[in-house]
Order: structure tokens, then C-alpha cells, then sequence
């Protein structure tokens, strides 16, 4: 077998195992939990929903209204009922600081987390504040992508394993899927964030012009300073960007030397 090819299998290898372990496979083990407990149906969640959720929540940021004995246990979680967020590692995280948040009370101002499948932290908080400056609710935006996120994925996960399975020319280039995941994430949650900042609704308090949020950075909007920084999720959609990239090219120079 050409070196390349072998390098190539490699690669890739390690950008599914990559995404399979921080994205699919939780959002596969949580699919449709939030859903079972809004509708108070909580005893059909199952013991290994809920192991993998403890899991993968294990240092995770908590809202400040959660007991301590319910950190990282989702069976207290649910009868204390505190939010609840996604089991997936989390990509990107967006915090307010104001006046009105003392750091006693709130020490990382008011954050929240975004998944593929969905958000974490204080969401119910942040849904207040823009509510405040009228703006829609978080989850207004996205249902798309979070409702076809865990079948992009899988979909996705079966490209790699049949690009390292076979050698077809036109199996080379499902590579540049995931090789494109970090822009495809910026560019959508760019997108979000221009559509929430330009279709404000006039129930809020506090009325403000149209605006773009921060990306990537610190801004201000009204009386809220605001932090927008990528998470962990987001290197790791970076490794599997680099990673297939690597995978594509090593085994169009396989595929080019061995059609010599």
C-alpha cells in the first residue's frame, strides 16, 4: 500500500474519532432529553442518557441558581429544575457584564455556550436581557441546523469512513467537509448574530438602532459589555479541519502517483 494512502487513512482516523467522541456520539446518547423533561416525562430518559450526560458535563460551567449537590448529576438537575443544557462540548461562548450583574454574584458575567445542537449556561437569563432590548429568544434562531445537525454529522462520519475504506478519486473530496466545518460554523453564527442584531421588536425596555453583535472580541451593546470567544469545541473543529485537509491532500499525491 502506498505511504500516502496509509498517512492519509491516519489522518482521518483520527478527525472522525475526534468528532465522533465531542460531538456525534453525545448528541446521538441526549437527542430529544430536553424535549422528555419540558414535558415532565423524565422517567423515560434512560440510566445511560443520563451517565453520559453526567459525563460529559463533568467541569462544565453551571448557572449560579444550581445547587452544588446537582452539579454534574442530570437526575438532580431535573428536580431542582435548573437549566439544563446539551451534552456536546460546547464551540463557542458569548458573556455580558453589567452593573446590574455584581461579580460577587455573577463572577463570569452572564455566559452562554454554543452547541451544534443547541446552547448551555444561563440561558434563561440571556433570553431575559434580550427580551430587555427586544430581541427574540435564542432559540428562534437556528432550528434549522440544530434540527439536522445530528444527521449531518452522521452523514459526514459515514463520508470519512468510506473515504478510509475505499480509494475512489471522487471519495477524496468528502474530505473537504469537515475540512470547512470551523468557517461553516463562523459564517452561520455570524449570520445568527446579524439577524437577532436587525430584527429588534419594539416591546423592549430599552430601545437601541440595529446592530451587528461582536463576533469574536469584546463590544458593547447599550448598558452590557460583551465577550464573544471561541470554546473548547472549536479548536477540536479546527484539529478536524486540519486534519482532513491533511487526509485529502495526502492521498490526492497517493492517487496522482500511483495513476503514473
Amino acid at each position: 500500500m502506498h505511504k500516502s494512502i496509509i498517512k492519509a487513512r491516519v489522518f482521518a482516523a483520527l478527525a472522525l474519532i475526534i468528532l465522533t467522541l465531542s460531538f456525534t456520539f453525545p448528541m446521538i446518547a441526549f437527542h430529544g432529553t430536553l424535549n422528555k423533561i419540558e414535558a415532565e416525562k423524565s422517567e423515560e430518559i434512560s440510566s445511560f442518557t443520563k451517565t453520559i450526560w453526567n459525563l460529559y458535563n463533568q467541569g462544565r460551567y453551571k448557572s449560579v441558581t444550581t445547587p452544588k449537590e446537582a452539579h454534574n448529576n442530570l437526575e438532580e438537575m431535573i428536580f431542582s429544575a435548573s437549566e439544563i443544557g446539551v451534552a456536546s462540548l460546547p464551540i463557542w461562548s458569548v458573556s455580558l457584564e453589567a452593573p446590574n450583574y455584581p461579580k460577587e454574584a455573577f463572577p463570569q458575567g452572564i455566559p452562554v455556550f454554543f452547541h451544534f445542537d443547541g446552547y448551555s449556561g444561563e440561558v434563561h437569563e440571556m433570553n431575559t436581557i434580550n427580551h430587555y432590548v427586544g430581541m427574540d429568544p435564542m432559540w428562534i434562531g437556528g432550528t434549522i441546523e440544530r434540527e439536522i445537525g445530528i444527521y449531518a454529522l452522521l452523514a459526514l462520519s459515514l463520508g470519512m469512513i468510506y473515504f478510509i475504506a475505499y480509494n475512489a478519486k471522487i471519495l477524496n473530496y468528502i474530505m473537504l467537509v469537515p475540512a470547512s466545518l470551523p468557517l461553516l460554523f463562523i459564517a452561520d453564527y455570524s449570520y445568527w448574530l446579524y439577524w437577532f442584531g436587525h430584527n429588534l421588536h419594539d416591546w423592549g425596555a430599552f430601545k437601541i438602532k440595529p446592530f451587528m453583535p461582536t463576533v469574536f472580541g469584546d463590544g458593547k451593546i447599550a448598558q452590557f459589555t460583551t465577550h464573544s470567544y471561541p470554546t473548547i469545541g472549536f479548536y477540536l473543529i479546527v484539529a478536524i479541519g486540519l486534519l482532513s485537509l491533511l487526509a485529502f491532500f495526502a492521498k490526492q499525491k497517493a492517487l496522482r502517483e500511483m495513476n503514473k
